[in-house]
């Protein structure tokens, strides 16, 4: 899935660092030689914050083998995944897993972290939660630039229509910013995709851990 990352040099297309300069090429290679994504485990949640990496299915299952009682992942700050290859199986071990997925009031996930949101059976949202998409760029071309039935929107498309039923999703992703942009979404607009599959919370029990 060639979704967009926000780094602190770029947003860029994952998948594709034909696109990149040299020193973006580089940062991303380097960043996924690192543990990007950090975990908290607190009684049955599993907190979850940072890009998802190369490294992020390795410290998942570690996770998940030692606390074999967690139930939910939080999602914090996710701004993305750094490797698709990685995100994808990943999200699908996580509905296969039967785990379900929330975000805070503090919440801010975007293009590789809303993907994996959507793995969850259960999808929950407090107010103030913020999603962001974007497009992906092969380097060359825009989604929106390939016809509806090209093979390129496939792995994205399919991925979506997995985890939510059909693909609509996708499909306004894809139209909703440029892949070096990212659209927040509204509340009627999470709404309208099945994102969730309960009402919007006012507030939770859960409280992602402050950075230190």
């Amino acid at each position: 899935m060639k979704r967009g990352v926000t780094l602190a040099v770029a947003v860029v297309g994952v998948g594709t660092l034909a696109a990149l300069g040299g020193c973006e090429i580089v940062a991303v290679g380097a960043l996924n030689l690192i543990e990007t994504t950090r975990f908290t485990v607190d009684g049955e949640t599993l907190y979850m914050s940072g890009e998802i990496n190369s490294k992020t299915d390795e410290q998942f299952a570690a996770v998940i083998a030692a606390n074999p009682q967690i139930k939910t992942i939080v999602e914090c700050d996710v701004p993305g995944s750094l490797d698709d290859d990685t995100m994808i199986p990943l999200s699908y071990q996580v509905r296969a897993l039967g785990l379900n997925t929330h975000l805070t009031s503090d919440s801010e996930i975007a293009s590789g972290g809303v993907d994996f949101f959507l793995a969850g059976v259960e999808r929950t949202m407090e107010a103030g939660a913020r999603i962001g998409v974007h497009s992906w760029s092969d380097g060359t071309r825009e989604a929106k630039d390939y016809p509806r039935d090209s093979p390129e929107h496939e792995a994205n498309r399919k991925y979506i229509a997995d985890m939510l039923g059909d693909d609509a999703f996708y499909w306004f992703t894809i139209y909703a910013a440029p892949a070096d942009d990212i659209y927040w979404m509204r509340p009627d607009e999470v709404a309208e995709y099945g994102m969730l599959t309960a009402p919007v919370m006012q507030d939770s029990a859960y409280n992602c851990p402050s950075e230190s």
